[in-house]
């Protein structure tokens, strides 16, 4: 794999049963870029992303990330935020450190995390409390702790009001930006799409050029 690519899908298949999703489909994701998987739901995007990050097992082609095989470098978020309500905000943010710190090293981290993406002094917040824009960004800062070299966005936005979630895409955007990590978003939004991804592709764009091939 060139070097520029950090993450690089080849002749990638998958099928339910009889049902195909996708075949013999190829991606490359260069270093710091993110992509937009447009199209509508069910078509096989988040299903892409689950084999990417070992949910799912592709039926054949391979998956190379930072010039390796495995998954151990991909971050994901899921479309509805998974968080524990038995641990406040604080508590589900530290499950995602990849280091070992002190107790006192982690707390500084988490009050830096938080107020970098607006959520400054909500450490002991309940996660029942939290809207769902406020709760996507505790789980992003939780998939962000763990360093990835990529990060898969599976519709993280689309249960929201229109309003925050083209605000949470030019945000996290900047997040993405400000710390160099690739990244993948399906939606089946255009608009959220174009704010958030510096290439947008239609899957069934994607689906019909790998399939001429």
């Amino acid at each position: 794999m060139e070097k520029e690519f950090v993450l690089k899908i080849e002749h990638s298949s998958k099928h339910f049963d009889a049902v195909k999703v996708f075949e013999g489909l190829s991606l490359q994701l260069k270093a710091n870029e993110i992509v937009a998987i447009l199209g509508p739901s069910g078509c096989g995007k988040s299903t892409l992303l689950r084999c990417i990050v070992g949910l799912e097992k592709a039926d054949s082609g391979t998956i190379l990330i930072a010039h390796h095989r495995g998954t151990e470098s991909i971050g994901y978020l899921f479309q509805n935020p998974i968080l524990y309500p038995h641990l406040n905000t604080a508590g589900n943010i530290a499950l995602g450190f990849s280091e070992r710190l002190t107790k006192q090293e982690k707390k500084a981290r988490i009050e830096q995390e938080l107020i970098s993406v607006e959520l400054g002094g909500f450490e002991t917040r309940a996660v029942e409390s939290l809207s769902g824009g406020e709760a996507q960004r505790v789980a992003l800062v939780r998939a962000l702790l763990g360093d990835p070299k990529v990060l898969l966005l599976d519709e993280p936005f689309s249960a929201l009001d229109l309003e925050t979630r083209r605000s949470l895409a030019v945000k996290t955007r900047q997040w993405l930006k400000q710390r160099s990590i690739a990244s993948i978003h399906v939606t089946h939004d255009p608009e959220e799409a174009e704010l958030i991804a510096d290439r947008v592709i239609t899957w069934d764009s994607m689906i019909a050029a790998n399939e001429e091939e």
